[in-house]
């Protein structure tokens, strides 16, 4: 009796085997003999062998590329359903042909692009910083790992994204970057000329400020300086003064646009944020309702001391120089502005500035007040209010 009921376990066993239940979206199950799947998705019907079709696809992650997109498709519990590689004319009608998904991918040259024709198409879109990325490479790097470790990072649910940025945005950011490039271009003429006339015995101060001494020496015709190292001079000089053109127009421009926007006519009103900060503020700071606290602001733009705790014992370094890096250089420049001035015109009595400036260094001063004016920023943010000088405040 127990041999026949053995026998018929196995056999009941046996035939469930064959069937493969899915369950479908109105809620039916539906049994097919021989490993056949029925899948029913956006309103189609996709039939397949054992195995999970593209309709299954919840999220595909992109490593992107100027020509070569590798993708990586995954179900909703991880499982890899594609791996292709695709040209930019093949990744766009693909995925304008595929149901709408989450597509993840990293935060690099043309990902806002990207994103904003995918949102176009339907799809929803995920930015994720590279460095959270790296980690969930496996063993070897390559356009197929990076893929995966793009679709494994999305799935975290701590995970941090980058809001993608709009065309207006990335039309300031050209305008910054392009002032950034002729400064320093200007900057390494200047140190040029400088380092050709050294050699010359002629010497001059470092800055801007001093180069009508270098001019002077390659004008003047009683100089010993050989005609072809006068000529060549001259030609820097001749450049230095096309780019600082450049800059003047760049900066009448910059500041048109900082009348003309609200948030940078309102970051202006802070001490030691002018135009070029505001701009800077406004086109690479994210949204400031991402941030609980001025204090995570001010850690995202990596002015706050890096940590090493452990144990329960806390050990705070340098400052972690983590986050955006122009407006934090920026936010440093102008706080040293304001300590400079208050350490020549002597700050008010009684202010947190003129205590901290009778028993601290400048440079730690103005570090301190950087973290300060980006916690001051957050607030008038998200309060869209304009700048409050405490001072005043104490006084009303």
């Amino acid at each position: 009796m127990d041999a026949r009921c053995s026998i018929m376990r196995f056999e009941q066993s046996r035939r469930l085997k064959q069937f493969n239940v899915l369950r479908l979206r109105d809620g039916v199950d539906a049994a097919l003999p021989n490993g056949v799947i029925m899948h029913q998705h956006y309103g189609a019907l996709a039939i397949g062998i054992g195995e999970a079709t593209m309709t299954d696809v919840v999220i595909i992650g992109v490593d992107l590329a100027k020509n070569v997109f590798q993708l990586h498709g995954a179900a909703a519990d991880g499982t890899v359903v594609f791996r292709k590689k695709f040209t930019r004319p093949m990744f766009q009608r693909f995925m304008a042909d595929h149901p709408r998904c989450l597509v993840a991918m990293e935060a690099c040259g043309g990902a806002h692009h990207c994103a904003r024709e995918l949102v176009r198409l339907g799809h929803e879109v995920k930015l994720i910083a590279p460095r959270y990325v790296k980690p969930f490479v496996k063993r070897q790097k390559n356009d197929a790992a990076d893929a995966e470790a793009i679709v494994e990072a999305a799935l975290r649910p701590t995970m941090r994204f980058v809001e993608p940025k709009t065309m207006e945005q990335q039309a300031r950011a050209i305008v910054f970057r392009t002032r950034e490039k002729f400064v320093n271009q200007r900057t390494e003429a200047i140190n040029a000329l400088r380092a050709h006339l050294y050699e010359f015995g002629y010497i001059a101060p470092q800055g801007i400020g001093y180069l009508s001494r270098l001019e002077a020496v390659v004008d003047d015709p009683n100089t010993d300086l050989p005609e072809l190292a006068r000529d060549l001079c001259r030609a820097l000089l001749n450049h230095i003064a096309q780019l600082t053109i450049s800059i003047n127009d760049l900066k009448k421009r910059i500041g048109t646009i900082s009348k003309e926007q609200e948030t940078s006519r309102r970051l202006q009103t802070m001490p030691g944020v002018g135009p070029v900060g505001a701009l800077a503020i406004e086109t690479f700071a994210p949204p400031m309702d991402q941030f609980k606290r001025g204090r995570d602001f001010a850690a995202w733009l990596g002015l706050v001391p890096r940590q090493n705790s452990s144990g329960g014992k806390q050990r705070l370094g340098k400052t972690s120089k983590m986050g955006q890096r122009d407006i934090r250089r920026l936010l440093v420049t102008g706080a040293m502005a304001v300590v400079n001035w208050a350490s020549r015109k002597g700050a008010a009595e009684g202010t947190w500035l003129a205590r901290m400036l009778s028993r601290k260094p400048r440079m730690l001063v103005a570090m301190a007040l950087a973290g300060k004016m980006a916690r001051g920023i957050w607030a008038m943010l998200t309060r869209q209010e304009d700048y409050r000088n405490p001072v005043l405040v104490g006084v009303a």
